[in-house]
């Protein structure tokens, strides 16, 4: 069997954590990213849950998971310390036909998630479908130092410069092309020496005349 790559938009969607200890925290962190509207459910939450709660980032409820937790909820991550309660959260999920991840329980669940490395809007998502978590750590440790921070800002730039070719470049063959064209292996080999504004010059002279000067 294999998964089917996706990346979800999670912005304002329900998603529920059910756990309070360091796992669930570090699983809350990558949701809040996504602007997602996350619900913890646990009896105790770590430090780092307890300020999230305090300052509105999350909707904790102190107690143990129920059914009625699941109401609303577009994902669901397991993360308790009782495999009992993982268990339960994940068939009463399955029979919601809502997408769960049990932690640490790759047959339990109906997604799984993978390594990233994050630069912003540019990811890199690496996985083993769950059979060598360790694996793709250390691929992702490997990409970290290959794929710097100006990969965010470049993803960013490239953003600018498309919906102003979008806005100002009437004929459609014309915009395709210069779409098509914003980045090369020149261009790549500049960004990943670091010569980042060198290579937003370089997709500038692209579509010159063109208002694409982001």
């Amino acid at each position: 069997m294999e998964y089917y790559p996706v990346f979800l938009k999670l912005e304002g969607k329900k998603c529920l954590v059910v756990g309070g200890g360091d796992v669930a925290e570090r699983k809350v962190e990558a949701l809040a990213r996504c602007q997602a509207d996350i619900h913890v459910v646990s009896p105790e939450l770590t430090p780092g849950l307890q300020k999230m709660s305090a300052s509105g980032r999350i909707q904790h409820r102190a107690g143990f998971y129920r059914n009625g937790d699941l109401d609303g909820a577009f994902l669901v991550v397991s993360a308790a310390n009782d495999d009992s309660v993982n268990r339960t959260v994940a068939a009463d999920c399955a029979a919601r036909n809502i997408m769960i991840n049990v932690v640490d329980d790759p047959d339990r669940c109906s997604f799984v998630v993978p390594s990233v490395v994050h630069r912003g809007p540019f990811k890199l998502a690496i996985s083993t479908g769950g059979n060598s978590p360790q694996l793709a750590r250390v691929i992702r440790e490997q990409l970290e130092k290959e794929f710097g921070p100006q990969y965010g800002d470049f993803v960013n730039f490239l953003g600018r410069i498309r919906e102003q070719a979008r806005q100002n470049i009437g004929d459609p063959g014309r915009r395709r092309d210069v779409l098509n064209n914003l980045v090369d292996q020149v261009t790549l080999d500049m960004l990943k020496q670091g010569e980042t504004e060198r290579a937003k010059e370089r997709v500038r002279n692209v579509c010159p005349g063109s208002g694409c000067q982001s």
